[in-house]
């Protein structure tokens, strides 16, 4: 068995906190939609349809279907084969690098967060096991669990440590969604620009450190 060492572990907390980023920018953009928690979006498109609002329910309905398209094709290109974990990164600095082009000629579309959803859906397949993501790159939820389950560790005596990985899990999607909202007051859509520019470097770093897993 193997798991994600601890420079792994150190390039999960970079793409978790681009990952926030790009989803407090999207959020700001579509006026309180996600593309990268798509728990938020399928409750809102439950919303809408409940409502009677089925053509208010689409677009929510489409930053799923994008996101999930983009695991899928993530997975296909990567599996579990370490050295093609670069590609997967670079195709998501392709996608947000597009959402901001679009952005910037047509910025009242809000399809163009099609491919922010997906690329957020692609970072997740970097760290895959038995056909499951071992770390959960720009979502929360999962992390907070395992963060609950670590801290009952801590107060049984089990484990001092466990706590710590899905803290700053956490705290590194949180912490970008703060960077993304600020620097988004500035440079409006541009500030995507930044993200697709950390991701290139990111998918650099992955090439070049190769595998990032060691034995259990």
């Amino acid at each position: 068995m193997r798991r994600v060492s601890r420079r792994g572990w150190a390039i999960s907390l970079a793409l978790s906190i681009v990952a926030g980023y790009v989803d407090g920018i999207g959020f700001i953009e579509t006026g309180g939609f996600f593309v990268s928690f798509m728990s938020g979006n399928s409750t809102q498109a439950g919303v809408e349809l409940s409502a009677g609002e089925g053509v208010r329910a689409l677009f929510p309905l489409f930053l799923v279907a994008a996101f999930v398209l983009g695991v899928a094709l993530a997975a296909a290109v990567v599996g579990e084969r370490p050295r093609r974990r670069a590609a997967a990164v670079g195709g998501a600095a392709l996608a947000v690098g597009l959402c901001a082009v679009w952005g910037a000629s047509a910025p009242g579309v809000l399809w163009r967060f099609g491919p922010l959803a997906l690329a957020m859906g692609a970072l997740n397949t970097l760290y895959l096991a038995e056909g499951r993501a071992r770390v959960a790159v720009t979502y929360a939820t999962g992390t907070l669990v395992s963060l609950g389950l670590a801290l009952a560790a801590l107060v049984t005596g089990r484990s001092r440590t466990a706590w710590r990985r899905p803290f700053f899990l956490w705290g590194s999607l949180a912490g970008g969604a703060v960077i993304g909202a600020f620097v988004h007051r500035f440079w409006g859509g541009g500030a995507l620009v930044v993200a697709a520019s950390a991701l290139a470097v990111l998918a650099v770093v992955v090439a070049t450190v190769g595998g990032t897993e060691q034995n259990a």
